[in-house]
């Protein structure tokens, strides 16, 4: 017998409760409040995560979720999801919003097939197919029964649900799983491909109200620009957490960030935040600054006059002044930045590493085919290159993890390798062990004095050390991982995606130290466009027909490709041309005849006039958000529908009709200003 189901109450089709304005109040609710928190406080003990946080989080917004690891982001997250008990306060979410919450650790059969995994996502839908599926097959005769598979049949029809399958295997596809693969079992995936299912499962629900933690984990270039493209189109209100810079910069229209012991909202996506709180916080700081000069001056002429009986009225008067001077105290910022040392106990052969002819298969399924290549002293190689092309495999291969079905590895002369898995239990295996048993362990004969301060370099400090290994985040488990290489001191640093669980702070604290790795050599992986560029000598790019090798940096192998393999939109062109030609796409060469001088000249007054048209277009835009942000806010206030006229909130309800075209409009307008300007570049 199939669940009983009870089919939701629909908030974007039914009038609010007393209102009294009926269709008006309809139109209005696209833009209500979709979670209220009030002085919500989360605390362990004497440690305080945040506290006295008060937001109204909205549909249509998408909130970035920013903050160091540890500072309570997850916990955060799993509050407004309902998982986690707050210590004050509470959080309310529209009654009969669907909540869609991607969890990492949520339990998946190996056995269940790909598409049934996703599919189960659409909970309201499956329940009404099991439950009409299980009347069907009872074959009543009762009218109630009759009834209710009427009412089945309309929810169904209503929410898609002959679509259902056709709408999973489209956001499998989307997000970089092969229709090939849509039917047949979890197991023949790898985990970054099973929390992608996972993802899909979440995202096909769906939710009102999505709620995301480091989605683009495991996500290679086109499945973030996806996963991109279907966030900026959502029109519930999303809240994720990523330390991917260049993803929220595209993705967020609002960033809170947990800091300061509470969580604060900016509006704009990270670039703008990052902006805005570093100045917010030097003001403050300057302030300081004048108010203490202020100060101390005052107090320099009491010290030097106060003995005196003819200042002593004037000293008092000073001594007053300086009472009610106010200092703000200004409350450590929980961001902190771990300080990444490798350095090598001795350098390596000039020959580090050489393939020959590796190839692996996954029963029917080549990811490497005859693979050869040498890496010598000194090189930084990046492999870049779609999911499931084999970068992780040859990595496991040459750290002797996995064995190849065909070639050889061969290390070269004093090669001491340090190898950092994607996944932390490849080297934290141990879940109940510490951080000083881990540091131990590689160092057994060391002092207690330099395993703390290798553990203090990166973060781990106090009671921090004695933590179990399996309650550590994932960005304290990366730490503690480069904390065990750092002490073994190799001269070979071999990285599967480093930055995927690192805060901002670290990942820039992790960049300055590989560049300072000066008599080492690095081989590693990552889709961070940032970090690829900020280190790569040497661009090894993984296609479907084989391995490319492109000597010099980042920026020469775009320069010679004509393309940014992780920039999103020339990738998928890419993808695109050779999935429908089998050939790689060729550089375009733009040749332009010879100008006039009067047609350069319009050319070169239009160049100057474009950032001014840019600008002139932006402040249009912002001012344009500003009055539709005013506007939402005011659907969200105690009693506006009862105090405010009908003809009033009609008004209201039109202008913000008109904002929504005009904001398109202009920010089309903006993106054509931003391409011309990028034409007009010199080159």
């Amino acid at each position: 017998m199939g669940r009983a189901i009870h089919l939701p109450h629909d908030p974007e089709t039914a009038a609010c409760r007393g209102s009294g304005h009926g269709a008006e109040v309809r139109v209005s609710l696209a833009a209500t409040l979709m979670i209220g928190i009030t002085n919500l406080g989360k605390s362990y003990g004497a440690r305080t995560l945040f506290e006295n946080v008060s937001l109204k989080l909205v549909r249509g917004s998408r909130y970035g979720l920013v903050g160091a690891n540890g500072c309570g982001k997850t916990t955060f997250l799993e509050i407004v999801a309902g998982d986690e008990q707050a210590s004050e306060g509470g959080v309310a979410i529209d009654k009969g919003a669907r909540i869609g919450v991607l969890r990492q650790d949520r339990f998946m059969r190996d056995e269940d097939m790909t598409l049934d995994v996703a599919i189960a996502g659409d909970e309201l839908v499956m329940g009404a197919l099991e439950e009409q599926r299980a009347l069907v097959a009872k074959e009543s005769s009762d009218p109630a029964d009759a009834s209710r598979l009427v009412d089945l049949e309309d929810c169904i029809a209503s929410h898609d649900g002959y679509t259902l399958e056709a709408r999973a295997s489209a956001i499998l596809e989307g997000l970089g799983i092969p229709v090939a693969s849509h039917r047949m079992p979890l197991a023949t995936l790898s985990g970054g491909f099973k929390l992608r299912v996972l993802l899909a499962q979440v995202l096909l629900g769906g939710p009102d109200v999505l709620l995301l933690d480091e989605p683009t984990n495991h996500l290679d270039i086109l499945s973030i620009r996806w996963l991109e493209k279907f966030l900026a189109g959502y029109q519930g209100c999303a809240v994720v957490i990523s330390h991917d810079q260049r993803f929220l910069d595209n993705v967020a229209s609002h960033v809170l960030d947990v800091d300061y012991s509470t969580v604060t909202v900016y509006t704009g996506n990270y670039s703008t935040f990052a902006r805005e709180k570093g100045a917010i916080r030097e003001r403050k700081e300057k302030a300081n600054a004048r108010a203490e000069a202020v100060i101390a001056e005052k107090k320099a002429w009491v010290d030097r006059f106060g003995a005196s009986a003819t200042k002593a009225r004037q000293a008092q008067s000073r001594l007053k002044q300086i009472e009610k001077i106010e200092v703000e105290e200004l409350e450590a910022s929980s961001r902190r930045a771990p300080q990444f040392v490798f350095t090598p106990e001795r350098k390596s052969g000039r020959d580090v590493l050489e393939v020959s002819g590796v190839s692996k298969a996954y029963g029917d399924k080549s990811v490497l085919v005859d693979v050869s290549l040498i890496v010598r002293r000194g090189e930084r190689v990046a492999i870049l290159g779609s999911n499931g092309l084999g970068k992780s495999t040859l990595l496991k291969i040459a750290t002797g993890g996995l064995e190849a079905d065909k070639g050889s590895v061969k290390w070269g002369h004093e090669t001491r390798v340090g190898y950092f898995a994607q996944d932390h239990h490849e080297t934290l295996v141990d879940p109940k062990a510490t951080p000083l048993d881990v540091i131990w362990n590689a160092v057994p004969k060391a002092e207690t004095s330099f395993v703390r301060g290798a553990l203090g370099r990166v973060l781990f400090s106090g009671d921090d050390v004695q933590k179990k290994v399996g309650t550590l985040s994932g960005g304290e488990a990366a730490r503690l991982v480069f904390c065990r290489i750092m002490v073994d001191k190799p001269n070979v640093l071999v990285l599967d995606e480093p930055t995927n669980h690192l805060d901002m702070e670290s990942i820039e604290a992790l960049v300055e130290a590989l560049k300072k790795f000066d008599d080492g050599t690095l081989v590693f992986v990552s889709h961070d466009r940032a970090f690829v560029s900020a280190l790569a000598t040497r661009i090894l790019e993984v296609t479907p027909r084989g391995f490319r090798d492109f000597p010099g940096s980042y920026d020469d192998y775009l320069e010679r490709c004509g393309d940014d393999h992780l920039d999103a939109d020339a990738v998928v062109l890419k993808a695109k041309k050779e999935r429908v030609t089998g050939a790689p796409a060729a550089k375009a060469l733009k040749v332009e005849p010879t100008l006039s001088w009067d047609e350069q000249k319009k050319r070169a007054n239009r160049a100057k006039q474009l950032p001014l048209k840019r600008n002139e277009v932006v402040a249009a835009i912002e001012k344009a958000e500003a009055r539709k942000a005013v506007i939402q806010a005011k659907w969200c206030e105690t009693d506006f529908y009862d105090k405010t006229p009908p003809a009033e909130v009609t008004k209201l309800e039109d202008e913000e009709k008109t904002l929504g075209p005009k904001i398109e409009a202009l920010i089309k307008e903006w993106e054509s200003l931003e391409a011309e300007l990028a034409e007009a570049a010199p080159r």
